[in-house]
């Protein structure tokens, strides 16, 4: 799901209502268990009679000394021999052309926080096993052992000659933004933190169709989004990038609402966003931020927000409440309360706000033009590309944003995204082009 949150960048729970917030979210929890108890048992029961869900699958079959010596030596020499010549032939001729590494250092997975590599990866090969079925993209997890920003950047990169992209997954901030900076700008190949980049795609994807419902425009809206983490900042980026206006935006982390001048609970990453909103220097926390808001993006922790909270908001107010498992506050109470439009990060409620819809897409139009690099540019493509697969006769108010399972999805994100990395000029050659 999209809400990839770490403790120390919750959502921000108030003084004064941490009675109400830990009923709501005591409730939701109750019932979350109840729903998919038995999705924990069935899941754990395949993952132990597979070994795992994911393996790798020979393209050819060696039933013959000849096969043998084709696909492996002496024949394999020859296409070393042209590689040393010419490196971008090794798109060409291995598997680096449709191969992501899906890398984490297990210090932020889904909502179990920091539980290290080795309970990592169930989660990095179900994200494998997502790049297969969606896209046709090969991928592999990669967990790491070291949770060091500096030896992070250093292991992807020593492995970087295998892989066409790096996708990297469930790292805490605010280090997440220092190794996918670097990474982007050392390695020549494709590289996105999902939690980032991914969720925010999705989220304007979504904020797009919701808007021409409430007939409201980016540049006007009254924002708060609770949480600043990896999600959380990265979608505060993408909206001020697409035109919303940062004074019109409050954020929100565990310590209440971030303003210039806080000390506690800040870091480099919050101060750039405090710089840049909240000129009123208003405190509190979100009972404070959401009167009059007309967005409200929740990634960071359920049950923090109430009714009354939401009754405040304006009219026809926008609620993306995306903690996972239990959401910032649960669909039918936030429509009870007067949200005219409610997206989660859930599968069993409308409007399902799912990174699914973006990284396989993604990829796959950076994968094949051999691109070097993943541009905000091709970002904005992507999200535009998925809004637009909802049409117009097909929008409401409970189908804002395509199912997951849409087969409409993938070509349409790769298609953008590839169309934006020609124009961006960041492609290499296509395949077709790339001469001996």
């Amino acid at each position: 799901m999209v809400s990839n949150t770490e403790k120390d960048l919750e959502g921000n729970v108030e003084k004064g209502s941490e009675t109400t917030s830990q009923k709501i979210s005591e409730q939701g929890i109750k019932n979350e268990n109840d729903v998919h108890t038995s999705l924990y048992q069935e899941s754990l029961a395949m993952h132990r009679r597979l070994g795992g869900v994911l393996e790798v699958a020979s393209k050819v079959h060696l039933r013959t000394i000849h096969d043998l010596s084709v696909a492996y030596t002496p024949g394999v020499a020859e296409p070393c021999r042209k590689i040393s010549e010419n490196p971008n032939l090794v798109y060409l001729y291995t598997l680096k052309k449709n191969t992501v590494a899906v890398v984490t250092d297990g210090s932020a997975v889904l909502g179990l926080g920091n539980i290290g590599p080795y309970a990592a990866l169930p989660v990095m090969e179900g994200k494998a096993i997502i790049f297969k079925e969606f896209a046709g993209i090969d991928a592999f997890p990669i967990c790491l052992d070291t949770q060091d920003t500096e030896e992070v950047i250093k292991a992807v990169k020593n492995l970087a000659p295998v892989f066409g992209g790096i996708n990297l997954e469930d790292i805490s901030a605010p280090r997440c933004f220092e190794i996918e900076a670097r990474l982007r700008e050392e390695l020549d190949l494709p590289v996105i933190h999902d939690d980032q980049h991914g969720t925010a795609i999705v989220v304007f994807a979504g904020l797009l169709n919701a808007l021409k419902i409430v007939k409201k425009e980016l540049s006007e809206l009254k924002i708060v989004i609770s949480g600043l983490g990896a999600a959380g900042v990265a979608i505060f980026r993408f909206l001020v990038r697409a035109g919303a206006d940062p004074a019109k935006i409050l954020t929100c982390d565990s310590q209440g609402i971030v303003y210039e001048g806080r000390e506690k609970g800040m870091n480099p990453v919050k101060e750039e966003v405090a710089r840049l909103t909240n000129p009123e220097k208003l405190k509190g926390g979100l009972k404070e931020a959401l009167p009059g808001a007309d967005l409200f993006i929740g990634v960071s922790v359920g049950g923090i927000v109430t009714e009354d909270m939401v009754h405040s908001m304006a009219k026809d107010a926008i609620v993306m409440a995306m903690a996972n498992p239990v959401p910032e506050i649960m669909p039918d109470a936030a429509k009870k309360a007067g949200a005219r439009i409610v997206a989660t990060g859930r599968s069993d409620f409308p409007n399902q706000l799912n990174n699914c819809l973006s990284f396989p897409g993604v990829f796959k139009g950076a994968l094949g033009t051999c691109a070097r690099k993943i541009t905000s540019e091709m970002e904005m493509a992507a999200a535009r590309a998925l809004a637009n697969i909802v049409t117009a006769g097909e929008l409401s108010e409970d189908y804002i944003i395509p199912d997951p399972l849409d087969k409409h999805v993938v070509p349409a994100v790769a298609k953008a995204v590839a169309d934006a990395s020609l124009e961006g000029c960041v492609a290499r050659k296509s395949l077709e082009e790339i001469s001996e």
